[in-house]
């Protein structure tokens, strides 16, 4: 094999490139044309209204908030669950643990609709705890869980158990083992899998539109608007999360070279 891309690879980079990165270019786009909806065909005039639009849409930073909030909710409760299915998935026997993998994983193959009405039903006919941030907090980890433990067990996999077995032999106890050699280990998958927890909580909206109780958020929000007549702030939300997001990405990467060795 040569160093050498094919041109029909290289086509087909960039028709996928396109594919991901075309839809939010048009989305950006739109937020700054004059038009009462979002879109960029005609094209009236170029405005930055729709940014002070949406500073004045208090509705819409409430619900953001509320989608925060639950998303940091979900990452306290799905991480320590996820990691601890993970390390109970590589304690037990192996045909033990094909059966407990596909019970663990269940959830993940769950229509988000069927886990809402199912929390909902549940929690308030045995505890009385109507819709409301707790639920929805509790519905979404219930299934985002499924993705730390499937994050954290691939971790796992490639981890050397004689590490433990040697502090153990010099004296060490079981949760000094876990802090010391266990965690540390498993703290980029634990990184990674916060991360993908929150942000699969923050655009859930089939799970959430069941257990939400009165409580609104940015999915929610967004999807009501739809139906009512949805402008262009919300594109200007879309373009400021957009570049949050890419100024993160640089910014970690930019730290990542500096600690690599030369």
């Amino acid at each position: 094999m040569t160093g050498r891309t094919s041109p029909l690879m290289r086509a087909y980079l960039v028709l996928f490139l396109l594919y991901l990165f075309l839809p939010l270019a048009i989305m950006g786009l739109a937020t700054f044309n004059d038009s009462r909806f979002p879109t960029i065909t005609p094209w009236n005039a170029f405005t930055t209204k729709w940014f002070d639009a949406l500073f004045a849409d208090g509705k819409m930073w409430e619900a953001l908030g509320s989608s925060v909030v639950i998303g940091l909710g979900v990452v306290v409760l799905a991480v320590p669950t996820g990691v601890s299915a993970a390390l109970l998935l590589q304690s037990v026997h192996r045909k033990a643990r094909t059966v407990l993998y596909g019970v663990m994983v269940s959830p993940l193959l769950t229509p988000g609709v069927i886990i809402g009405i199912s929390t909902l039903i549940f929690w308030r006919e045995r505890f009385g705890i109507g819709g409301g941030p707790l639920l929805t907090v509790i519905a979404q980890a219930s299934f985002i869980s499924g993705y730390v433990m499937l994050m954290v067990a691939a971790r796992l996999e490639r981890f050397d158990r004689t590490l433990e077995e040697a502090a153990l032999d010099l004296g060490a106890t079981q949760g000094t083992v876990f802090r010391r050699i266990t965690l540390p280990y498993l703290a980029p998958s634990l990184i990674a899998a916060a991360f993908l927890a929150f942000l699969q909580s923050f655009e859930n909206y089939n799970t959430t539109m069941f257990v939400r109780g009165v409580d609104t958020t940015l999915t929610v929000y967004i999807a009501s608007k739809v139906r009512t007549g949805v402008t262009p702030a919300v594109n200007a939300l879309g373009l400021i999360l957009i570049a949050l997001t890419i100024l993160g990405a640089l910014v970690h990467e930019l730290r990542r070279r500096k600690a690599s060795p030369a």
